[in-house]
């Protein structure tokens, strides 16, 4: 039987590539002109927005430098009081900054040259401790930096501070100087929350636009698509009407293959048990026969001998029905899995033909999907019984190979062999069978033979997802 998605494949082909003749240029320029625009559009989004983001950072540093400008005329009147001892002036000045506060989170910080927090209002916990290597949550030696730009006479830094009025960590930017006489930093600093959030804003119009864009390029894209596509449905027509022909030819095919196998099936109970089971009961019924009309020792004699033929008979009518029985469903192979079901398979078909069996594999005590598993197991059976009936071989070959998602199966005789139909097919039902088995589960089967040199099949499984 031809495989079905062969026939779909060979009656959609030509439909299929004359659609995509039309379309694949058109998707091309499509989304060629769609990408260029995208990345034009995004390249001049991101320089708005990093033209605006320094903006809003310029402003930022501006107003940090007043801030600490005024702070430094705050404490100018101590700081450069001759008067007044260091210990005493020292002590003033962490008392003015300590109250100079701005905003709802402005204040200003203090630290000597060594790290140590001389003053810090919002977190008065602080003062007094050695924090030369703090760190923020990006490993940012946060007074580290600060002290160095103070050195260098003033500068800025980034870091993550906690905000007092929200209690969590957010980006802060923080300008400091340098008091030389007693080598302190001073330094104050705005969090710029404010200004990722009108980026994220900014970047999210920006963002919008773009899809906004994308979305009309495609849904014009689409509507092209489909009035070709109609157009290219309406122009082949005729080959669609092929497809169906073809494939209602399969499903005749089809059909007849079922009859045959139901007809074969039909033929081995006709000919085998109810032939078997006719002889029991003629037996049975001349053993009585005698038993009524005759006497005596050879009499008795005589029906024993009836009645023992056709115990015999009946027997073999069992024997029959449990051959059949296996056929249809080994139990061998629901218990034991592949490898125990084919060694029983070819030790007895060994045995009965005389006929000498190579089997390697490596499969070992693996399970494969039931289907693969039952598909494995006919092909085999149907082989042998080929090479039974047909090959006058001496020697068969059986590899059974595991890989990581596939399964793949060779049987090889060194029998006569025959002549291939085109395209590698073959008239047998037998080898129509098996390909077909093979091939409804995504398979590939193979048959590779020539009169003289013997038959070889390969039949590859995949159970992967």
């Amino acid at each position: 039987m031809v495989r079905l998605t062969a026939v779909l494949k060979e009656g959609i082909s030509l439909k299929t590539k004359i659609l995509m003749l039309a379309l694949l240029p058109l998707l091309l320029v499509a989304v060629s002109i769609t990408l260029i625009e995208l990345y034009q559009a995004r390249k001049l989004g991101e320089q708005e927005i990093q033209i605006f983001e320094s903006n809003l950072l310029a402003s930022k540093k501006n107003e940090l430098k007043h801030y600490v400008s005024l702070a430094l005329t705050s404490i100018a009147h101590v700081y450069d009081h001759p008067d007044l001892g260091a210990e005493e002036a020292q002590r003033q000045v962490k008392s003015i900054l300590h109250n100079l506060t701005f905003g709802e989170d402005g204040y200003f910080f203090v630290y000597d040259d060594t790290g140590v927090s001389l003053v810090h209002p919002q977190q008065p916990e602080l003062v007094g401790r050695n924090l030369i290597n703090l760190q923020d949550q990006n490993g940012n030696l946060i007074i580290q930096n600060l002290l160095q730009r103070a050195r260098e006479g003033g500068g800025f830094h980034r870091y993550q501070w906690r905000k007092p009025s929200l209690g969590e960590v957010e980006d802060k930017l923080s300008y400091v100087v340098q008091l030389p006489n007693w080598k302190w930093m001073l330094g104050t600093g705005l969090y710029i929350d404010d200004i990722a959030r009108e980026v994220s804003k900014i970047r999210a119009e920006v963002d919008k636009n773009v899809r906004n864009t994308f979305f009309t390029v495609l849904v014009i894209t689409s509507i092209v698509v489909v009035i070709v596509t109609v157009i290219g449905i309406a122009f082949n027509l005729h080959e669609h009407r092929m497809a169906d022909v073809k494939l209602r030819d399969l499903a005749r095919k089809y059909m007849q293959l079922q009859v045959s196998e139901r007809r074969r099936f039909s033929r081995e109970l006709h000919d085998g048990i109810n032939q078997l089971m006719v002889s029991v009961k003629f037996r049975i019924e001349l053993a009585m026969d005698k038993v009524s009309k005759e006497k005596g020792v050879v009499a008795h004699d005589q029906v024993v001998d009836e009645l023992e033929r056709g115990r015999c008979a009946l027997n073999e009518a069992i024997q029959e029905v449990r051959r059949i029985s296996h056929d249809l469903r080994p139990s061998v192979l629901d218990d034991l899995g592949l490898l125990p079901a084919l060694s029983s398979l070819l030790d007895e078909f060994s045995e009965r033909t005389g006929i000498r069996i190579d089997l390697q594999t490596n499969i070992a005590d693996r399970r494969m999907p039931e289907q693969i598993e039952i598909t494995l197991y006919r092909v085999v059976q149907e082989s042998l019984t080929n090479v039974e009936r047909h090959a006058d071989a001496s020697l068969i070959r059986l590899r059974v190979r595991w890989f990581e998602d596939r399964v793949l199966l060779t049987i090889e005789d060194n029998g006569c062999g025959f002549e291939l139909m085109p395209k590698g097919g073959a008239s047998g039902i037998g080898l129509r069978t098996m390909r077909e088995r093979v091939e409804l589960l995504g398979g590939s089967f193979t048959i590779r033979t020539e009169p003289g040199n013997g038959t070889k099949l390969d039949a590859l499984l995949q159970f992967g997802d």
